[in-house]
Protein backbone atom coordinates (compact mmCIF):
# COMPACT_ATOMS: atom_id res chain seq x y z
CA UNK A 1 0.00 0.00 0.00
CA UNK A 2 1.49 3.33 -1.02
CA UNK A 3 -0.94 5.74 0.66
CA UNK A 4 -4.58 6.66 1.12
CA UNK A 5 -6.60 9.85 1.05
CA UNK A 6 -10.12 11.26 1.04
CA UNK A 7 -11.21 13.11 -2.08
CA UNK A 8 -14.34 14.64 -3.57
CA UNK A 9 -15.35 14.58 -7.21
CA UNK A 10 -12.18 13.18 -8.81
CA UNK A 11 -12.07 9.47 -8.00
CA UNK A 12 -15.69 8.47 -8.55
CA UNK A 13 -19.03 9.78 -7.30
CA UNK A 14 -19.31 11.61 -4.01
CA UNK A 15 -16.67 11.84 -1.30
CA UNK A 16 -14.42 8.80 -1.39
CA UNK A 17 -11.78 6.96 0.55
CA UNK A 18 -9.03 6.36 -2.03
CA UNK A 19 -6.27 3.82 -1.46
CA UNK A 20 -3.23 3.88 -3.73
CA UNK A 21 -1.58 0.51 -4.18
CA UNK A 22 2.14 0.39 -4.96
CA UNK A 23 3.42 -1.08 -8.22
CA UNK A 24 2.68 -0.41 -11.89
CA UNK A 25 3.82 -2.11 -15.13
CA UNK A 26 3.52 1.10 -17.18
CA UNK A 27 5.87 4.09 -17.29
CA UNK A 28 3.64 6.81 -18.70
CA UNK A 29 5.51 9.92 -19.74
CA UNK A 30 2.96 12.13 -17.99
CA UNK A 31 2.72 10.08 -14.78
CA UNK A 32 2.49 12.41 -11.78
CA UNK A 33 3.15 9.61 -9.25
CA UNK A 34 6.45 7.90 -10.14
CA UNK A 35 6.74 7.11 -6.43
CA UNK A 36 4.05 4.43 -6.94
CA UNK A 37 5.86 2.52 -9.72
CA UNK A 38 7.51 -0.08 -7.49
CA UNK A 39 5.97 -2.25 -4.80
CA UNK A 40 8.98 -1.60 -2.60
CA UNK A 41 7.82 2.01 -2.33
CA UNK A 42 4.78 0.88 -0.34
CA UNK A 43 4.20 -0.77 3.01
CA UNK A 44 2.75 -4.18 3.76
CA UNK A 45 -0.89 -3.85 4.79
CA UNK A 46 -3.45 -6.62 5.02
CA UNK A 47 -7.17 -6.37 4.35
CA UNK A 48 -8.06 -6.06 8.05
CA UNK A 49 -5.75 -3.07 8.44
CA UNK A 50 -7.09 -1.26 5.39
CA UNK A 51 -10.70 -1.92 6.38
CA UNK A 52 -9.94 -0.42 9.81
CA UNK A 53 -8.84 2.77 8.04
CA UNK A 54 -11.89 2.75 5.75
CA UNK A 55 -14.25 2.31 8.67
CA UNK A 56 -12.88 5.47 10.30
CA UNK A 57 -14.46 7.40 7.40
CA UNK A 58 -17.43 5.12 6.74
CA UNK A 59 -20.19 7.30 8.17
CA UNK A 60 -18.82 10.40 6.45
CA UNK A 61 -18.52 8.84 2.99
CA UNK A 62 -21.97 7.27 3.23
CA UNK A 63 -23.57 10.61 4.11
CA UNK A 64 -21.63 12.20 1.22
CA UNK A 65 -22.92 9.53 -1.21
CA UNK A 66 -19.39 8.33 -1.84
CA UNK A 67 -17.56 5.08 -1.45
CA UNK A 68 -14.16 3.42 -1.75
CA UNK A 69 -11.81 3.65 -4.72
CA UNK A 70 -8.74 1.46 -5.18
CA UNK A 71 -6.12 3.07 -7.39
CA UNK A 72 -2.38 2.97 -7.89
CA UNK A 73 0.11 2.53 -9.26
CA UNK A 74 -1.98 -0.20 -10.80
CA UNK A 75 -4.46 -1.85 -8.46
CA UNK A 76 -4.82 -4.91 -10.70
CA UNK A 77 -1.27 -5.96 -9.89
CA UNK A 78 -2.90 -7.14 -6.63
CA UNK A 79 -6.27 -8.50 -7.80
CA UNK A 80 -6.91 -10.80 -4.82
CA UNK A 81 -6.46 -7.91 -2.42
CA UNK A 82 -8.80 -5.71 -4.47
CA UNK A 83 -11.43 -8.46 -4.51
CA UNK A 84 -11.20 -8.92 -0.75
CA UNK A 85 -11.50 -5.20 0.01
CA UNK A 86 -14.38 -4.70 -2.42
CA UNK A 87 -16.20 -7.73 -1.01
CA UNK A 88 -15.97 -6.33 2.50
CA UNK A 89 -17.00 -2.86 1.32
CA UNK A 90 -20.06 -4.27 -0.41
CA UNK A 91 -20.99 -6.09 2.81
CA UNK A 92 -20.93 -2.70 4.55
CA UNK A 93 -23.03 -1.02 1.85
CA UNK A 94 -20.13 0.99 0.42
CA UNK A 95 -19.91 1.81 -3.30
CA UNK A 96 -16.74 0.40 -4.92
CA UNK A 97 -14.69 1.86 -7.77
CA UNK A 98 -11.60 0.51 -9.50
CA UNK A 99 -9.19 3.03 -11.04
CA UNK A 100 -7.11 1.21 -13.64
CA UNK A 101 -5.37 1.45 -16.99
CA UNK A 102 -6.99 -1.85 -17.93
CA UNK A 103 -3.60 -3.13 -19.10
CA UNK A 104 -3.80 -5.96 -16.55
CA UNK A 105 -7.53 -6.50 -17.01
CA UNK A 106 -7.03 -10.17 -17.80
CA UNK A 107 -5.80 -10.60 -14.22
CA UNK A 108 -9.14 -9.43 -12.80
CA UNK A 109 -11.18 -12.55 -11.95
CA UNK A 110 -14.95 -12.56 -12.36
CA UNK A 111 -15.24 -12.62 -8.56
CA UNK A 112 -13.53 -9.22 -8.41
CA UNK A 113 -15.80 -7.76 -11.08
CA UNK A 114 -18.83 -9.13 -9.23
CA UNK A 115 -18.10 -6.69 -6.39
CA UNK A 116 -17.05 -3.71 -8.54
CA UNK A 117 -19.67 -0.98 -8.95
CA UNK A 118 -17.69 1.34 -11.26
CA UNK A 119 -14.47 1.29 -13.26
CA UNK A 120 -12.46 4.46 -13.91
CA UNK A 121 -10.69 3.39 -17.08
CA UNK A 122 -7.65 5.25 -18.39
CA UNK A 123 -7.54 5.01 -22.18
CA UNK A 124 -4.15 6.49 -22.79
CA UNK A 125 -4.17 6.54 -26.60
CA UNK A 126 -6.21 5.37 -29.57
CA UNK A 127 -3.64 3.36 -31.52
CA UNK A 128 -0.85 0.96 -30.62
CA UNK A 129 2.01 3.21 -31.70
CA UNK A 130 0.86 6.20 -29.68
CA UNK A 131 -0.06 4.01 -26.71
CA UNK A 132 3.42 2.55 -26.58
CA UNK A 133 4.96 6.01 -26.93
CA UNK A 134 2.85 7.27 -24.02
CA UNK A 135 3.36 4.31 -21.69
CA UNK A 136 6.84 3.24 -22.85
CA UNK A 137 6.01 -0.38 -21.91
CA UNK A 138 2.40 -1.23 -22.72
CA UNK A 139 -0.03 -1.93 -25.54
CA UNK A 140 -3.61 -0.82 -26.15
CA UNK A 141 -5.36 -4.12 -26.89
CA UNK A 142 -5.61 -5.39 -23.27
CA UNK A 143 -7.41 -2.19 -22.24
CA UNK A 144 -9.92 -2.44 -25.08
CA UNK A 145 -10.58 -6.12 -24.36
CA UNK A 146 -11.08 -5.37 -20.68
CA UNK A 147 -13.49 -2.54 -21.48
CA UNK A 148 -15.68 -4.81 -23.59
CA UNK A 149 -15.58 -7.48 -20.88
CA UNK A 150 -16.84 -4.89 -18.40
CA UNK A 151 -19.58 -3.85 -20.80
CA UNK A 152 -20.65 -7.47 -21.27
CA UNK A 153 -21.09 -7.65 -17.49
CA UNK A 154 -23.02 -4.36 -17.36
CA UNK A 155 -20.41 -2.55 -15.25
CA UNK A 156 -20.48 1.25 -15.62
CA UNK A 157 -17.30 2.88 -16.93
CA UNK A 158 -15.96 6.40 -16.68
CA UNK A 159 -13.27 6.85 -19.32
CA UNK A 160 -10.32 9.06 -18.50
CA UNK A 161 -8.08 10.59 -21.14
CA UNK A 162 -5.04 12.70 -20.33
CA UNK A 163 -4.53 15.47 -22.87
CA UNK A 164 -0.83 16.19 -23.42
CA UNK A 165 0.21 18.72 -26.06
CA UNK A 166 2.55 17.11 -28.55
CA UNK A 167 1.85 13.58 -27.28
CA UNK A 168 -1.86 12.70 -27.17
CA UNK A 169 -3.46 15.76 -28.75
CA UNK A 170 -3.57 14.95 -32.47
CA UNK A 171 -7.00 14.97 -34.08
CA UNK A 172 -6.48 11.38 -35.23
CA UNK A 173 -5.52 10.06 -31.80
CA UNK A 174 -8.39 11.81 -30.01
CA UNK A 175 -10.87 10.54 -32.60
CA UNK A 176 -9.53 7.01 -32.17
CA UNK A 177 -9.92 7.16 -28.38
CA UNK A 178 -13.43 8.59 -28.80
CA UNK A 179 -14.36 5.79 -31.22
CA UNK A 180 -13.19 3.19 -28.71
CA UNK A 181 -15.16 4.81 -25.90
CA UNK A 182 -18.28 5.12 -28.06
CA UNK A 183 -18.11 1.41 -28.92
CA UNK A 184 -18.38 0.41 -25.24
CA UNK A 185 -22.00 0.27 -24.22
CA UNK A 186 -21.57 1.01 -20.50
CA UNK A 187 -19.42 4.14 -20.81
CA UNK A 188 -21.30 6.81 -18.87
CA UNK A 189 -18.89 9.71 -19.29
CA UNK A 190 -15.48 10.79 -20.53
CA UNK A 191 -13.20 12.91 -18.38
CA UNK A 192 -10.64 14.90 -20.38
CA UNK A 193 -7.82 15.56 -17.94
CA UNK A 194 -5.39 18.36 -18.84
CA UNK A 195 -1.71 17.51 -18.42
CA UNK A 196 0.11 19.24 -15.57
CA UNK A 197 3.63 19.24 -14.16
CA UNK A 198 2.70 18.96 -10.48
CA UNK A 199 4.62 15.69 -10.16
CA UNK A 200 7.93 17.16 -11.32
CA UNK A 201 9.27 17.42 -7.78
CA UNK A 202 8.70 13.70 -7.24
CA UNK A 203 10.94 12.89 -10.21
CA UNK A 204 13.63 15.16 -8.80
CA UNK A 205 13.36 13.48 -5.39
CA UNK A 206 13.75 10.08 -7.05
CA UNK A 207 16.70 11.26 -9.16
CA UNK A 208 14.67 10.52 -12.28
CA UNK A 209 14.32 12.75 -15.34
CA UNK A 210 10.79 14.03 -15.96
CA UNK A 211 10.14 13.24 -19.65
CA UNK A 212 7.72 16.14 -20.15
CA UNK A 213 9.55 18.81 -18.19
CA UNK A 214 9.31 21.22 -21.12
CA UNK A 215 5.68 20.53 -21.99
CA UNK A 216 3.08 23.16 -21.21
CA UNK A 217 -0.47 22.50 -20.05
CA UNK A 218 -3.05 22.41 -22.86
CA UNK A 219 -4.63 25.72 -23.79
CA UNK A 220 -8.36 26.31 -23.26
CA UNK A 221 -8.80 26.23 -27.05
CA UNK A 222 -7.18 22.79 -27.28
CA UNK A 223 -9.30 21.48 -24.42
CA UNK A 224 -12.46 22.76 -26.13
CA UNK A 225 -11.48 21.11 -29.41
CA UNK A 226 -10.78 17.75 -27.78
CA UNK A 227 -13.95 17.76 -25.70
CA UNK A 228 -15.92 18.62 -28.84
CA UNK A 229 -14.38 15.61 -30.61
CA UNK A 230 -15.62 13.30 -27.86
CA UNK A 231 -19.06 14.91 -27.90
CA UNK A 232 -19.22 14.40 -31.66
CA UNK A 233 -19.16 10.67 -30.95
CA UNK A 234 -22.22 11.02 -28.71
CA UNK A 235 -20.28 10.88 -25.46
CA UNK A 236 -20.99 12.80 -22.24
CA UNK A 237 -17.86 14.82 -21.49
CA UNK A 238 -16.54 16.30 -18.24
Amino acid sequence: MHSFDVSTGVDGPGTRFVAFLAGCPLRCQYCHSPDTWFRRSGQIMDADELMTEIQRYERFIKVAHGGVTLSGGEALQQPDFVREIFTRCRERGLHTALDTSGYLGAKAPDELLDVTDLVLLDIKAGDEETYHRVTRTGSLEPTVSFAHRLADRGIPIWVRFVLVPGLTDTVENVDAVAAIAASISTVERVEVLPFHRLGAAKYAALNQPFPLAGTEAPTPALLDRVRAQFRAHGLEVY
